[in-house]
């Protein structure tokens, strides 16, 4: 069972859980939908609103939904669910049902879909979407370390509408 939280109380490290315990990111609806792990992100201030960043490479089927979804959750587990933190990391929904593979329940009462699994729950509204461009980058050794096969990720920037947190 989740309950609603306040952004403004809450107290974690946005590196350690983004960097280290990951995220799912997810969009898509009753019908169909997918998730993908995540370890590059953001969450901060911008516009006058809470917002989160979420890169995505254009070989992610998530992207897809992400694209065509007005709303996108981001999970965050606990760290006995690493594991499927790894299968949804190195798995595609293309192939099958993904998300039933991993073992995990979708809810779908909120805007955007997410676990039953998560422990912490941001469901956030589209406000922007922008991909990567090399042209803009000031360091050429980005685009030579983290972009070889120029598969530049699709950036998008969501407001934080609600935050729910396993009781």
């Amino acid at each position: 069972m989740f309950q609603e939280v306040d952004i403004k109380k809450m107290s974690f490290n946005p590196f350690t859980k983004i960097d280290k315990e990951w995220m799912l990111i997810t969009a898509g609806d009753e019908t169909k939908c997918n998730t993908m792990t995540a370890s590059w992100g953001g969450l901060g201030e911008l516009w006058n609103k809470y917002v989160s960043f979420i890169f995505m490479r254009p070989s992610r089927y998530t992207l897809e939904f992400v694209q065509n979804s007005d709303y996108y959750s981001l999970c965050f587990l606990s760290d006995d669910n690493r594991k499927i933190l790894n299968y949804c990391g190195s798995h595609s929904g293309r192939e099958g049902n993904k998300i039933e593979a991993a073992g995990l329940t979708p809810v779908f009462n909120e805007a955007a879909p997410y676990f039953e699994e998560a422990q912490l729950v941001f469901i956030c509204r589209k406000m922007h979407a922008q991909k990567i461009d090399p042209d803009c980058f000031i360091d050429p050794a980005i685009d030579r370390e983290c972009y070889p096969q120029k598969d530049y990720h699709e950036m998008f920037i969501g407001d934080i509408v609600k935050v729910l947190e396993k009781i």
